[in-house]
This record gives C-alpha cells, structure tokens and sequence, in this order.
C-alpha cells in the first residue's frame, strides 16, 4: 500500500489521511469550527489556540535548542534574476528567503492550519466575505519602523498592480479592497467569500514589507533575519534580528544561503561539510547520504510532482489527441521504480495529492497502453514526426521521465527528440515557454491555493495555457462552500476536467528528499510543504555544536 507522510511524519495510507483530517475536524482545526458555526465569529488568538495546535515548535528529540552558529544551505535552483521581492519568489531558495526576512499575517502550523503570526487575531462575521485582522503590537521592521496598518495594505495591494509581475495575482484578484479600521485592525472585503483567506495570507508571496518599499535589495521585513548580503544568483547572507518579536527565536546566528543547481556537487558540498542542509535528492543519493556518518535524509510526501507540459495553445499540444495520447505512454510503475528508486507514489494526471482530503479516487487510473497512444497519435496527425521534448535537471527527474517517454512514445510511432538545457536560468528562460517541456510544482497548502496558482485562466503559472471557464467558476464557488460534501463534489469536478482536459500530465507525486548535517537540531518536525521544513526552517532549528 501507497502511504505517505503528514505533518507530524507519522505514515499513513490515504484512507486513513481523510479519517485523521476528520478528527482534526472534529476537534483541532480551526476550519472545521469555522463550518459548524457558519463561518461566522470564529477568532484565532495567539493565546487562545485550540489544543494540538500551538505556535511555534518546542525541544525536539535532537535535544533542547541552543543558541548560536552558523549554517550554510544549498538549494537546487538559482538565478541572476532573483530578488528578494516576495511577490516574484518562483523557487524553493525564494520561499525561504520571504520566511527569513519577511513575516505574513498568518503562518502555517504543521497540521497546515493557518495560525497567527503579524496579525494576533484574525475573524469573519459574514461566511468570509469580510475578515478583521488585529495586528500584533510592539512589532519592527528591521529598519526600526513599527509595523502599521499600512504596511499590510500596501504588502496586499500592490499584487494586483501587474507592473509589479507578481506571482499570486490570481490569487489576490478575489481582495476588493484593505482598510484600516483603527491603529491595529484591518479589514479585507473580498469579491466573494473564501473561508480560506487566512492560509492564502500565509504564503510565501503574501508576506508583509513596508509601506511604499521598491527597492527589496536589502530584504527589510519583520522576520527572524535582517539580510547582511545578497547577490542575486550567488549567495545571500542572514544574520539573527535581535529585535525579532518573537520571543527566544531565532536560535542561529546566521544562516548562508546559496544555490547549487548540480546534485552531484551539492551532495559532495553535504558529505566534505561545506554546506549544512540541502534538498531535491534523487534515490539514489539519498540512499548514499545516508549511509554516511554524521548525515541524515529527511523524507516527506506531501504532493510535490513533475510535469508533462503540453502548451494547448500551440502545435501539437492544441489538438486534444495529442494531449491524451501522450498521458497514456507514461509508464508509471516504471517511472516509480527505476526514476523515482520508490520514491514518491503514482499519480494519475490530477495535481490534488492523495493525502488531501479534497483527493478525488473515483477517477479511473489512466494506464500505460501504447497502442491506444498510438491510435491517438494518429488521428492528431502527427504520426512519425518529430517533435522537441526539453527537460532539464532543474525539473525533478524531468530528464529519466523524459528517456522513459522517449522509449514508449517510440512504440507508439513518434519520434520525441530531448533537449536538454542547463538547470541555472531554466525557469525564466524555458518554463512554459516550449510546446512540451516540463514544470516542477512545489507543494501548496490548500487544494484551492493550487489550483488558483496553476490551473486558473488568468493565473500567471498556467502551464499549458489551459482555460476552461468551467473550471474557473468552479474555484471561485468552492471558496465559499461551507458544505463539506458539496464543496468535496466541486474538488472532485475540478480534478476531471484538469484529468480529462488540461495540458499537464502528472504520472507520480515525488517524496521530497533533503539531506542535512547531524548536528542540525529541530529537523524532525515538519510543514508538508516542501523541503527545509515547508521553507520555514531559518528560525526553528539551531546548531548542536
């Protein structure tokens, strides 16, 4: 059985993921009392936190944490282009860097419950249409100014200025306006209500800078780290906020970021000691990381995926044949096995993660049959051509799925030529911008946040340029749904239609797998939502020198 790794790093099988969602449900999450009170007068409190969901990590097994020290982590991905503007964050050393010098109203705990960080309470009183977020008082900027309503209206707001590119603007188009109430209360009104706005706040892109900032070079926020250095495409350097509000934390001095796109070197960095924490490790070098003295390997299944991107808006991706012939040469099994090494579990073309609970399983498992490929492929056309595939290793396994899928697609009468092309630049150089190419979609906290960042018509990660106003509708509705089975059955139409219609084939979710030194404490827990703990690690784990 297919089991996968929640919050807490417990394994459980997807059946029983939905049974511990529903306890959640029934006592811990602060979503389920939003449904069974109608979404109306619930209030998040920093000192009035349901049990089980505290804020905040206290000593681990790995000791009681300890202050002082320095690390160095490598990820796998880096660019000249990069900026320490959260809004334009698009990789995993991004996302860390927002969580270490930026601060949002809310946080995601390991259960993936938004929980108060800038704002100390956060309410609806009408189905989440409008929302009051009490701001947290005695709070600075590193700069010394003190955090006011403004700054959280300017930090919302100028997502939907499409000069500023950013990310999440589908995500944002649903905020009407932000006002402020009094010196610490802000009100958000929303086109339409969404009981989820406080997990879309506690994104990475969400979080809040000073009001009027436009030049991000020197990564002024809240958060547990001013910056002492950056270099876009080279390293940035951490150094602890000694003002951070937060009390105790961070633990570290200074934290060295830099990225390292090839993973034979980032390995080699982790085993000489020349860096500290590293992710996106194939099998096979996790199983050589951990075989090693003073390392570890830190799994985790919460829905990460590579993706077969088919560009419906151009040849041969616009004709529909095409587009399903080409889910159905994904061998899976072998994909799992000889790419993966067994890690990471089959997927069958829908982004929503078994380990969901808006996971739709009523979806027949789309099989490995290349004479219906071909059959396909030749009532688009396109039988004996040849047709371009670039993959890169900057999109995980993108390279072994793309040989795999050369050697089916071969069977079935098209001839699939690799384009390999260098993992530094690839995603603002070749990311979506090829008829089929490959995408690599980090996990998202909430069904609804992924699917609004990357199958939206209007969102700016649309891969395929897929657009169905169907399914667009459906989002929207699904925000507000307070009725767990009608909200369940729009999860479940989305996911067909992305299934059936959508230029993305997904054949497997991937285990994100990191490597980190042994003397790293507060690594056993988890945020499931990617490597270096959900990208929130920088002031929750400490050096045990």
């Amino acid at each position: 059985m297919t089991h996968n790794k929640r919050g807490d790093d417990t394994l459980v099988s997807p059946e029983q993921s939905l049974q511990v969602y529903r306890a959640m449900q029934a006592g811990l999450s602060r979503r389920q009392a939003l449904k069974m009170l109608g979404v109306a007068g619930i209030a998040a409190a920093g000192s009035g936190m349901l049990p089980g969901m505290s804020f905040g990590w206290a000593a681990d097994s790995q000791g009681t944490p300890k202050r002082g020290g320095r690390i160095r982590m490598a990820a796998h991905s880096s660019s000249s282009s990069e900026s320490l503007d959260p809004s334009r964050g698009s990789t995993a050393i991004d996302y860390v860097r927002a969580y270490t010098f930026y601060n949002g109203l809310t946080r995601f705990d390991e259960q993936l419950e938004p929980q108060p960080a800038l704002a100390e309470t956060f309410e609806s009183s009408d189905n989440g249409g409008h929302w009051v977020f009490t701001l947290r008082q005695g709070v600075t900027f590193h700069d010394g100014k003190a955090l006011t309503p403004q700054d959280v209206i300017y930090s919302i707001m100028r997502h939907k200025d499409p000069a500023v590119g950013s990310r999440v603007l589908s995500m944002v188009d649903q905020i009407d306006s932000v006002t402020a109430l009094d010196d610490r209360r802000v009100e958000i009104t929303l086109s339409s209500p969404n009981i989820e706005l406080p997990s879309v706040l506690a994104v990475s892109h969400l979080v809040i800078v000073p009001d009027g900032t436009t030049d991000f070079s020197k990564g002024i926020g809240t958060g547990p780290f001013t910056c002492e250095e950056f270099s876009p495409g080279v390293r940035s350097v951490a150094v602890r906020n000694e003002n951070y509000w937060r009390e105790g934390h961070p633990y570290l001095d200074a934290i060295e970021m830099v990225g390292i796109s090839d993973e034979s070197a980032r390995v080699n960095a982790l085993l000489s000691g020349d860096v500290h924490m590293i992710n996106n490790l194939t099998g096979r070098n996790a199983d050589r990381i951990s075989q090693s003295d003073g390392r570890r390997v830190k799994t985790t299944n919460s829905g990460n995926y590579t993706d077969l991107v088919m560009r419906v808006d151009q040849q041969p991706g616009s004709r529909p044949e095409f587009v399903e012939a080409m889910k159905y040469l994904f061998d899976r099994e072998q994909i799992k096995r000889v790419a993966l090494r067994g890690y990471g579990e089959i997927a069958n073309d829908q982004p929503i993660a078994p380990s969901s609970p808006y996971y739709f399983d009523g979806l027949p498992q789309r099989e490995y049959d290349p004479e219906r490929a071909a059959s396909l492929l030749k009532k688009a056309g396109v039988t004996g051509a040849r047709v371009p595939l670039v993959v890169s290793p900057a999109a995980n396994y993108s390279e072994e799925m793309g040989q795999l899928l050369q050697q089916s697609a071969a069977q079935a009468g098209l001839n699939l030529n690799l384009n390999r092309v260098p993992a530094d630049g690839y995603w603002s150089n070749h990311w979506m911008k090829h008829p089929l190419g490959f995408g690599n979609v980090n996990p998202r906290p909430t069904a609804n946040i992924l699917l609004s960042q990357f199958f939206a018509s209007n969102a700016a990660w649309n891969e395929s340029g897929w657009q169905n106003e169907q399914f667009d509708q459906l989002l929207v509705a699904s925000r507000s749904e307070a009725d767990d089975a009608k909200r369940r059955q729009m999860y479940a139409d989305m996911q067909t239609l992305i299934h059936e219609e959508s230029g993305i084939g997904i054949p497997v979710f991937l285990s994100d797998v990191e490597g980190y030194d042994a003397r790293i404490g507060g690594m056993d827990r988890t945020i499931p939502l990617g490597a270096f703990m959900g990208y929130m690690c920088a002031e929750n784990i400490w050096w045990n020198a």
